[in-house]
């Protein structure tokens, strides 16, 4: 099976330790444009563009990119609640004609109660995702053509259409992730693309029998994504010290923080993250290679594949075997690591790489010149 293998635009920050400024540095848009093109260029099929508060606005970043960047899908995020069903569907089926058919959606939910009654919407875990099935209904119809009239408990619109359609028919594909029964039953009448976060082989097992038995019930097929964090180097020895390096300036009260700001969230997939760790550095190996180290102070996916080129794309490949085909991938700093992925991981693996991008120097290596015009001997005999 060929894998689609996306990355991250950390407009969140990023730097080379967790949970400390030092090591950090400026994300800008010329920083944006860097880890984008790097990811365009190195084959990815697209880049995740993460939303919240900490965050810059996704779809801001993912306009902002398209003139950068040639092949790159943009995931970018749908919020129900924040905005109307009609409204999002304009600005999807924009972003999808300007980018050329390179918008991709992520129906987020969220899970942190600050925030959401920061952003205006007060409803429970249960009435969050009645509204985000609603949501989705509208905007999913409108996005295909329809005229919609629609009264539902927390959206009512009449006479919702789209002028101008997307350029991807019938519309953009739609990614979700959610661990709760909820969420699962939204997957299996919504979406496209079921994510999933990186937690050991039965509970990823247990989710995707779930999903797919109740999209199954609903005559679909939902395909199947999983987010994770990637340290890849070339021993596995130096992977686990790139590891540890990563939470060496963490101190107790910083983990202790920010394992409180998680506590409060009421998404059943954050609390499942926690489960992982306890907050507690010891033990971090939930399951072979699978590191919970980034959660101690990550909110989100909190875990990642740790070892060398073979041995990532071994724990990878028990995933695909499972039935999930993309793979979102990330790493500190987002730059550097993904030049590792794409030189260390992608070798071992069936990915599936989008067409080579117009005007890069698809040239065969050669390594450094030696004397300005001698080439290195093994590439010279090629």
């Amino acid at each position: 099976m060929s894998l689609d293998i996306f990355w991250f635009l950390p407009t969140h920050g990023d730097g080379h330790y967790l949970g400390t400024a030092e090591g950090a540095r400026a994300v800008d848009h010329g920083y944006l444009t860097q880890v984008a093109q790097a990811a365009d260029r190195l084959g990815f099929g697209g880049v995740l563009i993460p939303t919240g508060r900490s965050c810059e606005d996704s779809w801001l970043v993912a306009a902002s990119l398209i003139p950068v960047t040639q092949k790159l899908k943009f995931l970018v995020a749908l919020r129900p609640g924040i905005i109307s069903p009609t409204v999002a569907a304009r600005q999807a089926a924009t972003l999808d004609r300007l980018s050329g058919g390179r918008a991709l959606f992520n129906l987020v939910t969220g899970g942190d109660p600050d925030e959401l009654a920061g952003d205006g919407l007060h409803l429970s875990h249960s009435e969050r995702y009645e509204a985000s099935v609603e949501f989705t209904r509208i905007w999913r119809r409108v996005l295909e053509g329809e005229t919609v009239d629609y009264a539902g408990k927390h959206i009512q619109v009449k006479g919702a259409k789209l002028l101008y359609p997307p350029l991807q028919q019938p519309r953009p594909p739609l990614y979700f992730g959610g661990s709760s029964d909820a969420a699962q039953d939204l997957a299996a009448e919504q979406v496209e693309l079921y994510l999933t976060w990186g937690e050991p082989l039965d509970a990823v097992r247990e989710k995707i029998e779930a999903v797919k038995a109740k999209a199954a019930a609903q005559g679909r097929t939902v395909r199947f994504g999983i987010r994770l964090h990637v340290i890849v180097r070339e021993t596995n020895e130096e992977a686990w010290k790139a590891a540890d390096r990563l939470i060496a300036n963490l101190d107790d009260a910083t983990i202790e923080k920010a394992q409180a700001a998680f506590a409060r969230f009421d998404s059943v997939g954050q609390q499942r993250m926690a489960a992982l760790h306890k907050g507690r550095r010891d033990n971090l190996e939930i399951a072979p290679n699978l590191w919970a180290g980034v959660g101690l102070v990550r909110g989100g996916a909190g875990t990642a594949l740790v070892g060398d080129g073979p041995t990532v794309a071994a724990r990878v490949k028990e995933y695909a075997a499972l039935g999930i085909d993309t793979f979102i991938f990330s790493g500190y700093p987002h730059l550097e690591e993904s030049y590792r992925v794409a030189e260390l991981l992608f070798p071992h693996l069936p990915v599936k790489r989008p067409t080579q991008v117009e005007g890069a120097n698809y040239v065969s290596p050669f390594g450094e010149m030696v004397a300005n015009d001698i080439l290195p001997q093994k590439a010279a005999q090629s």
